[in-house]
């Protein structure tokens, strides 16, 4: 059977990263966009052509010495992260252990295992090394520091993060190997058959979907989603801009891999990531009659996904309370609310 990722005809638009916008106007625009060069004068990336053992001497002197979550599996599984075949258990174990011994491990003449450090927050791992990292061609795609963003970096052998959401914006930088990129909007995600939300591999629901050899016997509606894929290939110094709640395969296609990505939300820090509030609209709200949901939809819209302003409009100052504009105070008093009314 032919690869399936062979009939994705749609290719992520490009721009040369010196023509690109700014990071808030990509976010606005909520597409994504491959930035050719956008990470190829960093000192990581040049170090890192060399191999591991150039990347791993670049990285030693920033390293704290903190422990950091380690994946391994047997080399069989290809580098694909995921569950085991009844998806009651993963596939892998994660550890913990020095990152420096990881990356000898890494730059040893032979690896007989999957091996993946995901997602190690550069300041907690590699003080230092965040401003050795940003965007000088354009300055204006560094996030806004109102933002806060979470920079961290992903090394391992050949892996292949499944499809998955994240709540926050997202610049992807390759820094070594290549990387195969494919996404997909957020409305497909019925097509995508998502998987467990409690147990996930790095924390996200994934597609239960092998991309390579997809069982259309048992997944038919992700023929569907094929037709709204769009595909990217990146070389070590190439970015990817991924909108929030987009879905996204990251492939790493080398013997070594390492990139370094930018979260950040334009969503103020005190809203949270969203997923509480779903988690608990599954107890309360799912298995309700109906009518029912039909009329909490109806809630939803008016007070959540409606304009905010229009619950509030008819209402004095006074008495607008939670449904006024939300600070600091006003969502203490919403969390307040949450925990008595959880804890009844």
């Amino acid at each position: 059977m032919p690869d399936s990722l062979s009939t994705i005809s749609t290719t992520v638009k490009e721009l040369a990263a010196a023509s690109a916008p700014a990071a808030e106007t990509l976010a606005e625009a909520a597409q994504p966009v491959v930035l050719r060069g956008i990470a190829e004068d960093w000192a990581l990336t040049r170090q890192s052509a060399s191999g591991p053992a150039g990347a791993a001497a670049y990285l030693k002197p920033f390293y704290n010495g903190r422990p950091s979550m380690i994946y391994r599996a047997p080399a069989s599984i290809n580098g694909r992260y995921f569950y085991t075949e009844d998806a009651s258990s993963l596939n892998y174990q994660s550890v913990t252990g020095r990152v420096d011994a990881f990356l000898d491990e890494l730059a040893g003449e032979s690896q007989d295992e999957s091996l993946y450090m995901a997602s190690a927050p550069l300041d907690k791992f590699f003080p230092g090394l965040k401003d050795a990292v940003r965007f000088s061609q354009p300055a204006q795609l560094n996030p806004d520091a109102e933002y806060d963003p979470l920079v961290s970096i992903w090394v391992g052998n050949r892996s292949l993060a499944s499809c998955h959401f994240d709540n926050m914006e997202n610049i992807a930088c390759c820094v070594a190997g290549r990387r195969r990129i494919i996404v997909f909007p957020p409305e497909q995600i019925a097509n995508l058959y998502p998987g467990p939300v409690e147990r996930t591999p790095g924390g996200q629901v994934i597609s239960m979907v092998d991309f390579h050899q997809p069982d259309f016997t048992r997944y038919p509606r992700f023929a569907e989603a094929l037709k709204h894929a769009q595909i990217a290939e990146l070389a070590p110094g190439d970015g990817i801009f991924i909108p929030s709640m987009w879905w996204h395969q990251v492939e790493g296609l080398s013997d070594f891999n390492v990139l370094v990505n930018y979260w950040w939300s334009q969503a103020p820090s005190l809203a949270g990531s969203g997923m509480p509030a779903l988690f608990h609209a599954m107890l309360a709200i799912r298995d309700r009659p109906e009518r029912e949901k039909a009329a909490f939809k109806a809630l939803f819209d008016y007070y959540v996904f409606g304009d905010s302003n229009l619950p509030q409009a008819h209402l004095p100052e006074s008495g607008k309370g939670v449904l006024g504009n939300i600070d600091e105070v006003t969502a203490r008093r919403l969390r307040a609310i949450i925990i008595n009314q959880l804890n009844k």
